[in-house]
């Protein structure tokens, strides 16, 4: 294998997630490309638009040359226009195009997996023309496309992968992201401590430690008499994270503990993408 140790997890994370996707929407129906997702303004369809698009631009294929409609009401700034560009290309591709084209891109990606030698630290060209290196790259494409993965299963009623290789890769990069959500973006107070107990297919017990300089830092080991617990299950925590669902709408299956106003304002700050 050619491929960077660091870099094969990010790939097994890929491959796994997007065969899963090809076996999801292969047996689809014409009507059923159109069922809505999680995914804000997204159907099944947009969806695997989305995947198919962001791997041929991770494959180096030019960009579509295309004119965005005026009234998708969920394109609100420069990166939901980036990201609907390859979207909305597709919008009127018949279900044969779709899966023909997905698995094209699936073989071509596999191919340039294999072949791929370059150092994690490689500058490579990212979405709206940001550098970033390619460890990052396929880290964000793994996480990507396990997210997708699940907004597909949610839409077509096909629960499953919550504990498939994504799904570590997405742990890791929504906890690095949870100190600024505790300590920045919810103001939590100096010198506190607010602990997240997740369980599920997916479990872990995570401390977010604010010191006097209001500076979070995240920490394996659980706070005795912390501000606030959180406790929910892991796929609540992600549509949580990823702007799936609402804290209302999810109010049943989160349980807190301590600060109820710590508690609202982090779960009103926990969405960190979408």
């Amino acid at each position: 294998m050619s491929l960077h140790p660091t870099l094969q997890p990010y790939a097994d994370a890929w491959t796994h997630s997007v065969d899963a996707i090809s076996e999801l929407v292969n047996p689809l129906v014409e009507g059923e490309w159109n069922r809505r997702t999680p995914c804000p303004g997204w159907s099944v369809r947009d969806i695997v638009s989305h995947v198919i698009g962001l791997d041929c631009e991770m494959l180096g294929d030019p960009r579509p040359i295309h004119t965005l409609p005026r009234d998708l009401y969920h394109v609100q700034n420069e990166h939901q226009r980036y990201m609907e560009m390859q979207v909305d290309v597709r919008r009127h591709h018949t279900a044969p195009e779709m899966t023909s084209e997905l698995e094209y891109t699936i073989i071509r990606r596999n191919r340039q997996l294999r072949n791929e030698s370059r150092d994690p630290g490689t500058k490579v060209r990212g979405p709206l023309g940001v550098e970033l290196t390619l460890e990052q790259a396929m880290r964000n494409r793994a996480f990507d496309i396990w997210v997708h993965e699940q907004d597909l299963r949610t839409a077509l009623g096909e629960p499953g992968n919550l504990d498939s290789p994504g799904a570590f890769v997405v742990r890791d990069e929504l906890l690095s992201v949870l100190p600024k959500v505790v300590a920045e973006d919810a103001q939590a107070p100096r010198s506190s401590a607010v602990v997240f107990d997740v369980h599920g297919p997916v479990e872990f017990i995570r401390t977010v430690r604010v010191d006097i300089q209001g500076r979070g830092t995240l920490e394996t080991a659980p706070a005795l008499g912390p501000a606030a617990t959180i406790t929910l299950d892991w796929e609540t925590y992600v549509r949580l994270a990823c702007g799936r669902v609402t804290p209302d709408a999810v109010a049943d299956r989160v349980k807190g503990e301590g600060d109820s106003e710590l508690i609202t304002a982090i779960l009103r700050s926990f969405a960190v993408t979408v």
